[in-house]
């Protein structure tokens, strides 16, 4: 494609809002050069045109609100003194970033599973690698306001999902979404350890509290949006670029969720597109399990306890974690009922004392002493001033 698509495409990012099922057709009909030109009234659409667009949107079930091409360029026309592509690219070179189109060797090639909906362009900004093919990469997301079980989780399983060598797919908001990024950057064993997709413009690292965090993304990872720079991340467009997380990932995984939240959001979307769905359970008193426990009961999701049943997901196969299951009995072959135990009880992330340890193994003192003293010699266990956790080997 010449340098003119890429412009086209910078344009209309800024012109159409995402998923704007007519926009979206209107490319698909005319090709974004083109699309452009009639959007701005320099080229008249006709009435074949406007006959294939009204194919292509009844096709995907959208043809039944369909006004017409006349009420869509009404509509587009208040945007069009805002357009300025060239403005917008130099901004992404100046911050270290890029554009990349459906062409482009970088493009997810996953994202074509969103037929219609998917992006006409992803404005990215972080150093230029290669983005994970979808078997590995998984979505944490959750709610915002996540309580310290949820923040537990969530930091164990982006940490040794990372470990694993996948990518940590989310949102970049607070919560469920930062410590999932956090764990994964704390994780990563090389590749790209996380991803943030953005709701607005990725010139400004929304929300301010997580600047740092997602400046760090930025420089190991990538923060991706498909808004161009100044966007404002509105509500709509929150809802919206979920269904580029559920797009991404092989597998999405509800940390913790409310009833309504917009974590289910991208569950469905993840459903709708044969993702696997995966969510975490929590206690039944809990509001912000509520909607996990609510993804479990109607269906949509299988419960998942820990990193090793998400990648089980991943891999329906199997293959992959067959292979991985066999290397780690080869580890663990030949350890008594009490080592095991206590294995399961090591924290991976944190550090625990052995008190503690005797107490959530259900062990004495003087055995979970042994028994760590076996599980180091053997590599599984790690002491870090006199506290224990386990080894990555072990997991």
């Amino acid at each position: 494609m010449s340098d003119d698509e890429r412009t086209a495409r910078a344009a209309l990012s800024r012109l159409f809002e995402p998923q704007d099922a007519a926009a979206l057709a209107l490319v698909q009909a005319a090709g974004a050069q083109d699309a452009l030109r009639i959007a701005s009234g320099r080229l008249a659409a006709g009435v074949h045109l406007e006959q294939e667009i009204t194919a292509i949107l009844a096709a995907c079930g959208a043809g039944s609100s369909w006004p017409g091409l006349g009420a869509a360029l009404q509509r587009w026309a208040t945007r069009l003194p805002d357009l300025a592509p060239e403005r917008d690219l130099a901004t992404m070179e100046r911050l270290g970033g890029r554009l990349i189109i459906p062409s482009d060797e970088l493009w997810p090639p996953q994202l074509a599973d969103l037929g219609l909906q998917e992006p006409l362009c992803l404005w990215w900004r972080g150093v230029e690698q290669e983005l994970p093919a979808v078997a590995r990469a998984i979505a944490l997301v959750g709610s915002r306001d996540s309580t310290s079980y949820g923040a537990s989780v969530t930091a164990d399983l982006a940490y040794s999902l990372a470990q694993r060598g996948f990518t940590i797919v989310s949102g970049g908001a607070y919560g469920i979404d930062a410590h999932a990024h956090r764990a994964a950057l704390a994780g990563g064993a090389g590749g790209m350890p996380t991803i943030a997709v953005m709701a607005g413009g990725v010139d400004r690292f929304y929300p301010s509290g997580n600047e740092d965090m997602l400046r760090a993304v930025a420089d190991h990872g990538a923060v991706l949006a498909e808004v161009p720079p100044g966007s404002a991340p509105t509500r709509y467009r929150f809802l919206q670029r979920n269904r580029l997380i559920a797009a991404l990932a092989s597998v999405t995984v509800v940390v913790e969720a409310r009833w309504r939240s917009g974590a289910l959001n991208t569950a469905h979307h993840a459903e709708s597109l044969g993702r696997a769905v995966g969510a975490v359970p929590g206690s039944v008193h809990s509001a912000n399990s509520a909607g996990c426990h609510r993804l479990l009961r109607e269906g949509g999701a299988v419960c998942v306890t820990d990193a090793g049943e998400i990648a089980e997901l991943a891999s329906p196969s199997g293959e992959a974690l067959a292979a991985e299951e066999a290397g780690r009995a080869e580890v663990q072959d030949g350890l008594t009922l009490e080592d095991l135990i206590l294995l399961d009880a090591l924290p991976l992330r944190t550090t625990s004392s052995v008190e503690k340890l005797a107490a959530v193994a259900g062990l004495s003192p003087d055995a979970v002493r042994a028994g760590l003293g076996r599980l180091g010699l053997l590599g599984l266990a790690e002491a870090q001033r006199g506290a224990w956790k386990r080894s990555p080997k072990a997991d």
